[in-house]
């Protein structure tokens, strides 16, 4: 039996964050963003708007913000919507404040932390052993899921009761949620598709053909396959919302922010100014780093994610490291 959540808190004031808010208050009596900034505070409440990020969008009425994190205590659900190198040290704050063990924590952040290799919901659990904890992942953009278009998204719950009551929480018209027991599989497809999305990027500034991007496509699933079942997700998984669903999107969308620091790379930037133009955090870079070294502690092989890594830390020219994908060894397809 699913357990009612009606006071949702969203801890980042981010698109993602903001465009989670849009989606949550179709169900709930009201939603509250936790930011940082109290000029973004004020255009919230007043203007119903958050022009930086999702500029032109109308928020729902029911939707709040703040700049007080002890406001947490009234929650029942608290979103984490905060870049992945602030997952550990906003939880650690929260824990401090002191929260409920009946309120339900949710990860919307895609990525690995580099020193532990820990994903995100673990991180959390650091901070809340027995507190219920979720993750969210699926191919969402916040431009889309503000103006209410179709879209979908998985949860990733090892309680059936907490999953069923996120799913509902989510669920509108326009949006189906989805529940998942495999957790790990959720997180990790999340994050490993954004290292992918740069190489899209990449290779659609490059002009390298719609070939060869589906190429990149079918082989950057195999190797999300392949990784991700060794850092523990079921290969099932990686085929779902999180997986392939996530990939397709950040492979293709002009809102995808991994796509367009592949883009920028591919027109001859560095990556600091790749991430400067962007404005906003793009995930695939640091999760290049934490993921690559991750898969050479399991010893997987992965030559796209090895790329990437080339070409964003040891300052491998674009055209030069995609071509390495090319003059690899034939070898049978399902290896």
């Amino acid at each position: 039996m699913s357990h009612k959540l009606e006071r949702p808190f969203v801890i980042g004031s981010g698109s993602w964050g903001t465009g989670l808010a849009c989606l949550l208050a179709a169900n709930a009596p009201s939603v509250t963003i936790v930011g940082r900034n109290e000029s973004f505070v004020s255009e919230v409440n007043e203007s119903n708007t958050n022009e930086r990020y999702l500029p032109g969008a109308e928020l729902p009425k029911n939707i709040t913000a703040t700049t007080d994190l002890t406001r947490v205590k009234e929650a029942d659900l608290i979103l984490l919507v905060v870049p992945t190198s602030a997952i550990r040290d906003t939880s650690e704050k929260v824990a401090q404040i002191g929260i409920p063990e009946s309120t339900v924590l949710l990860s919307c952040a895609k990525g690995i932390e580099r020193e532990s290799g820990k994903r995100m919901t673990e991180i959390i659990a650091d901070s809340f052993p027995n507190n219920s904890i979720a993750a969210f992942s699926g191919p969402n953009h916040a431009e889309e899921i503000a103006r209410e278009l179709p879209a979908a998204a998985t949860i990733g719950c090892p309680s059936p009761e907490f999953g069923e009551s996120l799913r509902d929480l989510f669920s509108t018209q326009r949006f189906r949620a989805y529940t998942n027991n495999d957790v790990a599989g959720v997180e990790l497809g999340g994050a490993l598709k954004n290292i992918f999305a740069i190489a899209a990027g990449v290779a659609s500034g490059l002009k390298l053909g719609d070939n060869a991007i589906a190429a990149l496509a079918t082989r950057s699933l195999a190797e999300m396959v392949r990784l991700g079942s060794a850092l523990g997700g079921k290969p099932e998984t990686f085929t779902g919302l999180s997986g392939v669903g996530d990939m397709i999107t950040t492979f293709f969308s002009k809102h995808s922010r991994n796509h367009r620091v592949g883009l920028a790379l591919a027109a001859g930037k560095s990556i600091d100014e790749a991430v400067e133009e962007l404005g906003m955090v793009a995930e695939g870079v640091p999760n290049t780093l934490s993921i690559y070294e991750a898969a050479r502690k399991v010893g997987v092989r992965t030559p796209i994610i090895d790329v990437v890594y080339g070409m964003l830390y040891e300052n491998i020219p674009p055209a030069v490291a995609l071509n390495r994908l090319y003059e690899q060894a034939p070898r049978d397809e399902r290896e």
